[in-house]
């Protein structure tokens, strides 16, 4: 059993679902479980739909019917019948969101967009699945809402495990057989114990995918993207890039941790849990080898990987009376940062203060700097850039900094975090 997991760009309309039937077409020989994202731009559609009808405001119903013009675009070019099932099936998803959207401000908005949101993932391996059928590729669909039990909080559910391995095992068992060797479901959703919907988080989808590789001790997964790997930077700010042929679990996690977007952070525990190799390629080359990660009896890449964060704040917090930063001090701040949904993407703290790295473009960064100003002396720089260097050089770390003024630096063996001005 091998995973296979198709993200966004990879399902965004006619010409990539056909290409995806031809990728299984060529590269399957065996059983594969296949995990799809919601198509092309959806799940942001689908939070300004949410945020729409939860609110009251008048764009609601063209928002909505722009949504639904969009994916029935798509079902023609595909089908050549508008008799086909699928566009009843469709339409069917439709009216059922629309009647959750009908009084969907009842809800808590966290459980209200888990509600609404998962509806892209249900609306593309739907149509996905019809077009496989359609094309000859036998398969069966599955509901990710019914197999994946979490803890039940909403929009960052954690996976009850045993329970989801059992149900995941039943399902898959039950829809493979001589005939049909491919099942498709969908990534980013599960459910709480009451059976209502919950997400695993924004991109969440490649999690989805490890998940099922956990559960169903595959051979290894792929993740198609439209990049031809892992590269060592983001090529919207480096102009050289080099692509890493194989990298460990711990570079993965590493690089996911410190913001690289093209693996989900938790994404490769569950991997390495139960060695499970992931490859990363492009669904565009697919001939191409991409990026091993967790591959047995391979070098480990030492080039240099960068990842870049914009928008950053460094938060200085000194205490007013000029004692000691001690525990009772620390978490009290970090208790008011999960209270505003602050990320601390990089720490450092001497006798007299603590600082830390923020996004400046999530979170209440300025509530908490009033709420921690009543009892300590808070400094703070704006329009910062925060680099993390794995495997780094005194050269490579010269060449980033140029002509920056550096505000914070930290380092260890492996990564080098650098918080800078222009």
């Amino acid at each position: 059993m091998e995973v296979y997991k198709f993200g966004g760009a990879s399902v965004k309309n006619a010409d990539a679902v056909r290409n995806v039937a031809d990728i299984l077409n060529t590269q399957v020989h065996g059983s594969v479980c296949v995990i799809i994202s919601a198509m092309g731009k959806t799940t942001n559609a689908l939070e300004a739909v949410l945020d729409a009808f939860y609110h009251h405001r008048d764009n609601r119903d063209g928002l909505f019917k722009d949504l639904m013009a969009s994916h029935i675009q798509i079902l023609h070019d595909l089908f050549p019948k508008a008799s086909h099932t699928v566009f009843s099936k469709v339409r069917t998803l439709f009216e059922e969101l629309y009647g959750k959207l009908s009084g969907i401000d009842q809800f808590p908005y966290d459980q209200a967009y888990d509600r609404v949101v998962s509806y892209g993932e249900r609306l593309s391996t739907c149509v996905v699945s019809a077009y496989l059928s359609e094309v000859g590729i036998y398969n069966n669909e599955l509901d990710a809402s019914k197999l994946l039990l979490t803890d039940g909080r909403f929009r960052e559910g954690k996976i009850v495990w045993e329970t989801t391995e059992s149900r995941i095992r039943e399902a898959v068992a039950n829809s493979i057989d001589e005939q049909v060797q491919i099942v498709i479901t969908q990534g980013f959703i599960a459910c709480n114990e009451a059976g209502d919907t919950v997400t695993l988080g924004r991109e969440g989808s490649d999690y989805s995918a490890a998940v099922f590789a956990y559960c169903l001790d595959a051979e290894r997964i792929t993740i198609w993207k439209d990049v031809p790997g892992v590269l060592n930077a983001d090529p919207k700010y480096f102009h050289h890039t080099e692509k890493l042929d194989y990298i460990s679990y711990l570079d993965a996690t590493e690089l996911a941790y410190y913001g690289a977007s093209i693996i989900h952070p938790k994404t490769i525990k569950p991997l390495q849990n139960k060695h499970i190799p992931l490859n990363v390629r492009s669904f565009v080359d697919v001939e191409a080898p991409g990026t091993w990660v967790g591959l047995d009896n391979v070098p480990n890449s030492k080039i240099p990987s960068y990842i870049v964060k914009n928008n950053q704040i460094l938060l200085s917090i000194y205490p007013k009376d000029f004692s000691f930063v001690d525990e009772h001090n620390l978490s009290e701040i970090f208790e008011c940062f999960v209270k505003y949904g602050l990320k601390v993407n990089m720490m450092q703290n001497s006798a007299l203060s603590f600082s830390v790295c923020l996004d400046g473009d999530k979170g209440n960064v300025p509530a908490v700097i009033e709420t921690l100003s009543s009892r300590y002396d808070c400094r703070y720089n704006g329009n910062l850039k925060l680099v993390t260097i794995r495997h780094y050089t005194q050269e490579v770390i010269d060449r980033i900094v140029g002509d920056f003024q550096v505000m914070l630096e930290q380092r260890s063996r492996q990564a080098v975090q650098l918080v800078l001005k222009p």
